[in-house]
C-alpha cells in the first residue's frame, strides 16, 4: 500500500480516514474494530452540554436546603436558558441521568488505554454557560485531542448573525484558557460569510476546523400530523458541498481542514483530499456499509496513487484547491454556467 500517513491537529496518523463522531464510537469493542479495519483516528461520540450542565444542577441541588431546582424555577440552568418546556427537559435530564459525565470520562480512558490510533473527545456546544472546565476533566483522561461540535441554529429573531458567531469565540477562548489539549471546532454553514468566519475561526488558536456538521432537518408524517425527522444518514451525493467550501479555503485558513458528510468510497475520499482537506471525516458509511467500507477506502486510494505515481498524501493534497487552479472561478460562476446553461 502506498504512504497514506499524514498529520491533523499536530498528530501524526497512519492515514487521513477518520471514524467521525456517532452511536458507533460509543462502544470500546467498535472502537477496536474500527481501528482493526484501518482508520488513522477516531472521534468519541459527542457529550452533550445539556449533560454537563444537568449535572451542575444536582450539585445545586444536593446542597440546597430541601429546595428543587429541578422545578422551573428562575435560578433553573437548563430550563432558564433554553427548555422552556416540560418534555424538552424531561427528556434531556432523564437522558443525563443514563449517561452521566463519570461513564463519559471512565470511557474515554479506556477507549485511549484499547487502541493505538489518536483517540479524540467531542463535545457538542451550544453555548458558553459554565460548562467548558469540564473540558480539563477530558484532557485528564489522555485522549489526544478534543472536538468542539458547535451547533448553533441561527433562529433566534433577536439575535445578530454577529450575536451568534461571538458564541463560537467565546466558546473556544474559554476551553482554550483550560486545556493544552489540541482542539479542533465542527462547524455548519450557517454564516453570513461563510468564508470569512471560518478564516477569522481558524485563526483564534484551534488546530482544525470540520466541514460541516449534518443539521438533523425536520419533517412532518401527515398521517399522524406531528412533527418527525429528516434523513438521519448522508447519501453520496451530499460530498460536493463540503468538497467545494475545501477547495475555496484551503491555503487561506489557518488551522487544519477536515472534511465531513457525504463520503461513501474512496472516490469522494479522494475528491476531498485534492481539494485540500487534511482529513475526511465518515460515519453514515459505516453505518450503510459496515467497517469493511474502511479497507475499501484505503485500498481504493493506494491503487489510485499507484496508478497516478503519487508516492504520498501530501503529493497530490491541494492539488484541485481553488489556490492551485490556473482558473479559478471555475470552482464558483463558471461551474454553474456550464451546468445549468445546457438545461431546456
Amino acid at each position: 500500500m502506498e504512504n497514506l500517513q499524514t498529520t491533523y491537529l499536530g498528530l501524526k496518523l497512519r492515514n487521513p480516514l477518520i471514524a467521525g463522531s456517532c452511536g458507533l464510537t460509543n462502544s470500546l469493542s467498535n472502537i477496536k474494530e474500527l481501528a482493526k479495519k484501518g482508520v488513522g483516528a477516531v472521534v468519541i461520540k459527542s457529550l452533550f452540554e445539556e449533560q454537563i450542565q444537568i449535572e451542575a444542577e444536582k450539585v445545586i441541588k444536593n446542597n440546597t436546603d430541601g429546595v428543587s431546582t429541578f422545578s422551573h424555577a428562575p435560578d433553573t440552568l437548563i430550563s432558564k436558558r433554553i427548555y422552556d418546556y416540560d418534555e424538552a427537559y424531561s427528556y434531556i435530564y432523564d437522558f443525563a441521568k443514563r449517561n452521566t459525565l463519570g461513564k463519559y470520562l471512565y470511557f474515554l480512558n479506556e477507549a485511549k488505554k484499547s487502541v493505538d490510533i489518536p483517540v479524540i473527545a467531542s463535545i457538542n456546544c451550544v453555548s458558553n454557560q459554565d460548562w467548558h472546565s469540564f473540558s480539563k476533566k477530558i484532557e485528564e483522561t489522555g485522549v489526544d485531542a478534543l472536538e468542539l461540535n458547535i451547533y448553533i441554529l441561527p433562529s433566534d429573531w433577536r439575535r445578530s448573525g454577529e450575536d451568534n458567531e461571538k458564541i463560537y469565540y467565546d466558546i473556544i477562548r474559554e476551553v482554550r484558557n483550560y486545556v493544552n489539549l489540541p482542539v479542533s471546532v465542527k462547524i455548519g454553514y450557517y454564516f453570513s460569510s461563510l468564508a470569512q468566519s471560518i478564516k477569522k475561526l481558524s485563526e483564534c488558536g484551534i488546530k482544525g476546523l470540520v466541514l460541516f456538521n449534518r443539521p438533523y432537518n425536520t419533517d412532518i408524517d401527515i398521517e399522524k400530523m406531528e412533527l418527525s425527522h429528516g434523513p438521519i444518514y448522508s447519501t453520496s451525493e451530499e460530498f460536493t458541498h463540503t468538497l467545494r467550501w475545501i477547495s475555496i479555503l484551503s491555503g487561506h485558513v489557518g488551522c487544519d481542514l477536515s472534511a465531513s458528510t457525504g463520503v461513501h468510497d474512496h472516490k469522494a475520499f479522494i475528491k476531498q483530499l485534492l481539494a485540500g482537506a487534511a482529513t475526511v471525516q465518515i460515519a453514515s458509511a459505516l453505518y450503510k456499509e459496515g467497517f469493511d467500507v474502511i479497507p475499501e477506502i484505503l485500498r481504493g486510494t493506494s491503487a489510485w496513487m499507484k496508478k497516478h505515481d503519487f508516492d504520498s498524501v501530501d503529493s497530490f493534497r491541494a492539488k484541485l484547491s481553488k489556490s492551485n487552479l490556473e482558473n479559478p472561478a471555475a470552482i464558483e460562476r463558471v461551474q454553474f454556467m456550464k451546468l445549468y446553461s445546457g438545461i431546456e
